[in-house]
């Protein structure tokens, strides 16, 4: 059920078995200034979003057929796209054990009845504020990075470096004679001592994969130097137990202006337990891509080539190429390393808890 009415402040969608409650509740946001869409339970809800994503959702815990608790857990799970969206349980249940469960069910906020709607709507309001300054930090730092790339594709490097120490993944640049810079989380990587060194090369703890990385970087050196793309990915055990590191090798080829002294190939160091899995739903959001492009940019991000994409997508390695040009051009990027440095940056700077499963890096 959805209240018309100009949208203004945002969309919110209220979860409510009690139909009383629930038309009072639409019509305190309705005059707040917001959209409001009701459901009585859990599964009418999962109905609404089909068709509409709101900006934050209020939710029942105690409800027939499908309750908060059911509800909350189907969405973190099977709607990824929704999880930088604010979840807040509004229910009776009071007791402080309630309120750890909910909040450890990865509720955003908890809210008790009676309602007290001044305080609904500032927690509200404080939610979506906070939202914001999230999606304004990302706006700015992306768009830092995307000025940094592009003076560094036109030959000026000036600043590069502090601004890859800025980054919450490793990255490591690489020359004809070995590696020229390592930033900070690449170093820190490295004093973890857990699998994977950085100096005086860049090694694991298995001569096999030592092997294969050696000749991944080497492939993407004699294709930067040929002015072809190169990318190639490994996975890392770690001692630790912990999951694998993920590394993605990229050649650098030349463009105008960059010198013979400019890196060749670049190793970026992915710690999955450090950021959380990005959707292809999301980076559609984020620049504006289509989901196809989205879902490429993704692949990217793994580590995937693109005759891997290609199986993956069920398309030929010919489109895929069709959409890396676009990418290109949305992303303001030239070149694969660019544009998965950009998608990686994306994945660290998510705030905690807004996709299941990931932990962003500190």
């Amino acid at each position: 059920m959805e209240t018309k009415q100009a949208e203004t402040l945002g969309t919110i969608l209220c979860i409510e078995d009690e139909p009383y409650l629930r038309q009072d509740i639409l019509d305190e946001l309705i005059t707040a200034g917001y959209r409001a869409i009701g459901a009585e339970d859990g599964l009418e809800a999962l109905a609404a979003l089909e068709n509409r994503r709101p900006d934050l959702i209020l939710c029942d815990i105690s409800m027939p057929q499908l309750d908060g608790y059911e509800l909350l857990a189907h969405l973190r799970n099977k709607h990824p796209d929704l999880a930088d969206v604010p979840f807040v349980f509004l229910t009776a249940l009071n007791q402080r054990e309630e309120v750890i469960n909910g909040k450890r069910a990865g509720a955003d906020d908890y809210l008790v009845k009676p309602i007290d709607y001044d305080l609904l709507l500032a927690s509200i309001d404080a939610r979506l504020q906070q939202v914001q300054r999230i999606n304004n930090k990302l706006g700015q730092e992306l768009d830092s990075l995307r000025a940094a790339l592009a003076k560094a594709n036109a030959g000026d490097h000036s600043g590069l470096h502090r601004i890859l120490d800025l980054l919450a993944f490793g990255v490591v640049l690489v020359g004809a004679e070995g590696q020229l810079f390592t930033n900070r989380a690449a170093r820190s990587l490295h004093e973890a001592h857990d699998g994977l060194r950085i100096a005086p090369e860049l090694k694991t703890d298995t001569p096999q994969l030592n092997r294969q990385l050696r000749q991944q970087l080497e492939a993407c050196r004699s294709a930067a130097r040929e002015g072809r793309e190169q990318v190639a990915s490994l996975s890392v055990p770690r001692p630790s137990g912990r999951r694998d590191l993920l590394l993605i090798a990229c050649a650098l080829p030349a463009v105008a202006g960059e010198g013979r002294d400019d890196p060749l190939a670049v190793v970026f160091l992915s710690d999955p337990e450090r950021r959380p899995d990005l959707p292809g739903s999301v980076l559609s959001e984020l620049f504006e891509l289509t989901p196809t492009e989205g879902e490429v940019a993704r692949a990217l991000a793994h580590g995937r080539r693109t005759d891997q994409i290609a199986s993956e997508l069920g398309v030929s390695q010919t489109t895929v190429a069709f959409h890396l040009r676009n990418l290109f051009e949305k992303t303001g990027t030239n070149r694969q390393a660019d544009l998965i440095a950009l998608v990686l940056t994306a994945l660290a700077t998510l705030p905690q808890g807004a996709l299941d499963g990931g932990t962003p890096a500190a």
